[in-house]
């Protein structure tokens, strides 16, 4: 067992398996498609311009061309990221550990005059210590709490290791985000969902926040989720995290996602039309029915919803960022079908949750005949990953609407060159304003 706070300074680009290598390239581009992707939202619009007008400072943020201080820079990106919610993620997690490690992990690698081996490496480090701190932060804590609150700690560590910051300045820092960190539970944005999501963006800020602190000499207790859990620990090096990461086909929460998956499955094998749907029934597990925004009017509400996507992908045979907000809000029909949607709980999807997260799909059309589906998991999980032209694919799908072709492709170009180039050969195509 190596022990994390040395692994944190002793991880190298050499020691990584080589789909590990490749992983953390894939990861990387797919969060800067959803950045790139989320531009367009309120929440990222009102959160860059808090942080370039109300924390000004010198660190750029994704896509802005505006800097603000490092910490709410790295906020700002983060709540872009979280604001369109097709990011990677980890089941056990119940949880995403990219949209809080990404912003904060770059800033600094900047700052340090970091090569884009050296981020790369900090980018591994934040998935495999942030996968493990979320489920030891699940095994001690009464509430299921925010991405940001266990990120925060993820991103501590990775910006503690690109500062180069000694032994115990590390662990303060780390002691820092933990104890700041937005401990923010999760459930009460499900149930009342707004632009608050998963706590992304404080838990950027409180764990880039906390590196500068802990460089200054501020101290901070012992982070309980490292050194408090050591069973978490144990195979860390040995077992990658990042691999067993899951992307998201679809803009919404992932409890939502099988529903979805069981509802194009019945579309495209009966080759059906929403005209012939009368309602959709839909059982699954406790979490996914506690989606139940039924007639959304922010994108926020779209997203965290489990019948307004099934509606969708009924009537439009997909889910895009297009259909999660704007004219989509208002669609007779994606609403008729939305607000019919029956859904029920089982116990079977309840014991699964959250490594597995299974769905039942049933469609009740209007001739009186009900065709049932199977038990569907989301597409893309970590055991039936995306191929990386798919993953491409998704990525130009939502950067070339926004950047345009030739700048998305500079950016996959320079992602997948990273460990061979300069960090500036990716950096600036980042920060300039769409």
């Amino acid at each position: 067992m190596i022990p994390p706070l040395d692994f944190i300074h002793q991880l190298t680009w050499d020691s990584l398996p080589e789909p590990v290598r490749a992983q953390s390239k894939l990861c990387l581009l797919d969060l800067l498609g959803i950045a790139a992707g989320g531009l367009g939202t309120d929440m990222s619009r009102i959160t860059r311009d808090h942080a370039a007008e109300d924390m000004p400072g010198t660190a750029p943020m994704l896509f802005d061309g505006r800097t603000a201080a490092l910490p709410a820079a790295a906020m700002a990106s983060a709540y872009t990221i979280d604001s369109l919610d097709g990011h990677d993620g980890y089941n056990p997690a119940k949880g995403h550990v990219g949209s809080v490690i990404l912003a904060p992990t770059l800033l600094f690698a900047r700052t340090s005059g970091a090569s884009g081996r050296a981020f790369l490496e900090a980018l591994v480090l934040g998935y495999e210590l942030g996968s493990r701190m979320a489920v030891a932060q699940h095994g001690t804590a009464p509430d299921y709490h925010t991405s940001g609150s266990w990120g925060a700690v993820a991103a501590a560590a990775t910006g503690a290791r690109l500062l180069k910051l000694k032994a115990q300045p590390t662990r303060h820092a780390l002691g820092i985000a933990e104890y700041n960190g937005p401990r923010s539970q999760m459930m009460r944005c499900i149930d009342y969902p707004t632009m608050l999501k998963d706590g992304a963006g404080p838990g950027a800020w409180a764990g880039a926040s906390a590196v500068l602190m802990a460089k200054r000499g501020f101290t901070g207790s012992p982070a309980l989720i490292v050194e408090k859990a050591p069973d978490h620990w144990r195979d860390l090096g040995s077992d990658w995290r990042i691999l067993q990461q899951y992307f998201k086909p679809y803009p919404v929460c992932r409890w939502a996602q099988a529903p979805v998956e069981g509802v194009l499955s019945l579309r495209r094998a009966y080759d059906l039309t929403a005209d012939d749907i009368d309602h959709i029934r839909v059982t699954t597990f406790h979490e996914a029915i506690r989606l139940a925004t039924a007639e959304p009017q922010t994108t926020e509400e779209a997203q965290y919803s489990t019948s307004f996507p099934c509606a969708v992908a009924m009537v439009r045979g997909a889910v895009t960022p297009g259909d999660v907000d704007g004219e989509a809000l208002q669609d007779p029909e994606i609403l008729r079908l939305s607000k019919s949607l029956v859904m029920e709980e089982a116990d079977h999807a309840n014991a699964n949750f959250p490594e597995k997260r299974l769905a039942q799909v049933t469609l009740c059309l209007r001739d009186g005949r009900t065709l049932a589906g199977d038990w569907m998991t989301p597409k893309w999980d970590a055991t039936d990953p995306p191929s990386p032209a798919e993953l491409h694919a998704k990525f130009h799908g939502l950067a070339d609407p926004v950047l345009g072709v030739a700048r998305a492709t500079a950016i996959a170009d320079a992602v997948q060159a990273l460990d061979d180039t300069p960090l500036e050969a990716l950096t600036r195509h980042l920060f300039a304003a769409p």
